[in-house]
C-alpha cells in the first residue's frame, strides 16, 4: 500500500517536456497545413495567382510564429520555405514561357 506521507512528490519534468514537444509539433503541423491550404486555394482553386497565395503563406507564418512565440528553428524553416517558394514562383513561369 502507498504511504500517506509520500503524496505529491513525483518528478514530472519529463512528462512536461514531452507534452510541450507534442504541443509544439501540433502547432507546427497545423500552421503548415493552414499555410499550404491558403497558398493552394488562392493560387489554383480561386485563380488569383501564385503571388497572392505566397503573401498569404508568409502572413500566416508570421502570425503563427508571433502568436505562439516560436523558436528560431521555426523562423529558419519559414524563411527557407519562403525563399524556395519565391524562387519557384520566379523560375516556373520563366521555364514555361521558354517552352511555349
Amino acid at each position: 500500500m502507498a504511504q500517506s506521507g509520500a503524496r505529491g512528490h513525483m518528478e514530472i519534468q519529463d512528462q512536461k517536456d514531452t507534452f510541450h514537444g507534442f504541443l509544439m509539433a501540433t502547432v507546427w503541423t497545423s500552421g503548415l497545413i493552414a499555410q499550404s491550404v491558403m497558398l493552394l486555394t488562392l493560387a489554383f482553386a480561386i485563380g488569383l495567382g501564385w503571388w497572392p497565395g505566397f503573401v498569404a503563406f508568409v502572413v500566416i507564418g508570421i502570425v503563427i510564429g508571433s502568436a505562439f512565440k516560436l523558436s528560431g528553428v521555426y523562423w529558419a524553416t519559414q524563411v527557407a520555405l519562403w525563399v524556395l517558394l519565391a524562387l519557384g514562383g520566379l523560375i516556373v513561369p520563366a521555364l514555361s514561357g521558354m517552352m511555349g
